[in-house]
């Protein structure tokens, strides 16, 4: 992991925080949104770098790994494809409710901190953002779109498999009848973690044909 990476995923727990606790949530999920059509430009930026509950789950997901306490075999609802999608109508209403009824602002994200932070105790880090995760869910919808993603050179791969090991987004597979690492970029998360791994420096942002 690059330093200068983790600090810009520091610095955006921290404003995220910052908002928390002035009672501004909606300030960030208007960052949120704004992310959205950057994503159809550059991919799902805001998952690898802004997301809260992606820089919360990342050391957590790390101490289980390393403890032995994930597992892959998730259960069929976190893999089905839909449950997303009922998290994210469920936290609309949710925030809606609160704001029309209790005249507050429900700090959605935090419940789903949490959720993310549970989570990867017991399986990888994509179950969560792919299976799990309402605003992955948007950004997804959004990212296949990207013009600019990362994309691996087929040439300079060497097919040694960890971008494939590093990812935690699931967005890099070898695939084809020569196993050339290629990218799912509506799941690539846009960060360097594949890119750090390669040893060839085969992966970098290039124009995508999507």
């Amino acid at each position: 992991m690059k330093p200068k990476d983790s600090l810009i995923r520091i610095a955006f727990l921290a404003l995220f925080l910052f908002l928390v606790v002035r009672g501004k949530m909606m300030l960030w999920l208007l960052l949120f949104a704004l992310s959205l059509p950057v994503a159809l430009l550059f991919g799902r930026l805001y998952c690898g770098y802004a997301c809260p509950i992606h820089t919360v789950m990342r050391p957590i997901s790390a101490l289980a790994r390393k403890m032995g306490w994930q597992t892959g075999d998730a259960p069929r609802i976190f893999t089905a494809g839909y449950l997303p999608w009922v998290a994210l109508a469920l936290s609309i209403a949710a925030t809606v409710f609160a704001r029309k009824t209790l005249q507050m602002n429900l700090p959605i994200l935090l419940f789903w901190i949490a959720a993310g932070a549970i989570i990867v105790l017991r399986y990888p880090p994509e179950v969560f953002h792919n299976g799990i995760c309402p605003f992955g869910a948007l950004q997804k919808t959004f990212g296949r779109f990207s013009r600019r993603s990362k994309q691996v050179d087929p040439v300079a791969c060497v097919r040694c498999g960890l971008c494939e090991k590093a990812c935690q987004a699931d967005a890099i597979h070898l695939t084809g009848p020569d196993h050339t690492a290629t990218v799912n970029i509506s799941l690539c998360h846009q960060c360097s973690s594949c890119s750090i791994a390669c040893p060839k420096d085969a992966i970098a942002h290039k124009k995508t044909f999507a």
